[in-house]
């Protein structure tokens, strides 16, 4: 059974901004269903010409880009609450892929809608725009990181953010968050080798800053971490949930 937008269990989530009762209902009728796809399954694919937008209800995914030898460049992760397929919608094809990394349910809303909420609700178009304007300033955070962090800075800040956000959208239990990733992913997200991001992992462990195992994250202390990554330990800004 599809969940209704008045009961999404996302709304009432740290990460995100209330909705109005107006743009609870606009949403309503803007959602055409619900998808769920199975852990290794491609969700969208580069070069492909989506009639769909998406939001993460639950579940994690992969971006990445494959590259002309083949080699698979993984860009960011996806998390519930996350909008995906907004770049066909505006440029007409993906310019990178999107697997998921565990079952997934996605809110399913049709591209050919896109253009009637720019002209009838400008509330929720102006929420679109800020939101492509924060994946902008992450790509230049990013982009910072991987040019002026060191390997240990690098992973640091690259969980303490993902564990903020995990734990922004409830999904923190008894001090850890779900993280089904792969320390593979990791590395080619930040640019290191596999064998760098596993030593630094475990001297990471042994410091008592943070902890990955079995399909889980935990980070004793946020601040201390945060100061290792000379990054904020501040929550995330609150985001619009589309």
């Amino acid at each position: 059974m599809p969940v209704s937008c008045e009961n999404c269990p996302l709304r009432n989530c740290e990460a995100f901004v209330p909705m109005t009762d107006a743009e609870v209902a606009f949403m309503r009728q803007f959602k055409s269903g619900e998808l769920r796809v199975d852990a290794g399954s491609t969700i969208l694919m580069e070069g492909s010409n989506s009639p769909q937008l998406f939001t993460v209800l639950s579940g994690m995914g992969t971006r990445y880009k494959t590259l002309e030898d083949g080699n698979r460049q993984v860009i960011n992760f996806l998390f519930p609450g996350d909008f995906i397929g907004m770049q066909a919608g505006i440029m007409g094809e993906m310019k990178h892929s999107i697997d998921a990394s565990t079952p997934m349910v996605l809110c399913v809303f049709n591209r050919s809608d896109l253009w009637s909420m720019f002209k009838s609700h400008p509330d929720r178009a102006f929420d679109l725009t800020w939101i492509a304007a924060v994946e902008e300033h992450f790509l230049g955070e990013t982009i910072a990181t991987l040019g002026q962090r060191d390997a240990m800075e690098k992973i640091a800040w690259a969980l303490l953010r993902m564990f903020n956000r995990l734990r922004m959208v409830g999904l923190e239990k008894a001090g850890a968050v779900p993280f089904p990733f792969r320390q593979r992913d990791l590395a080619d997200a930040l640019g290191l080798s596999l064998v760098h991001t596993n030593k630094t992992l475990s001297a990471l462990r042994l410091r008592g800053l943070a902890i990955w195992s079995d399909g889980h994250l935990t980070i004793p202390d946020r601040g201390a971490l945060a100061a290792l990554s000379n990054a904020s330990p501040e929550p995330l800004e609150k985001r619009p949930l589309m």
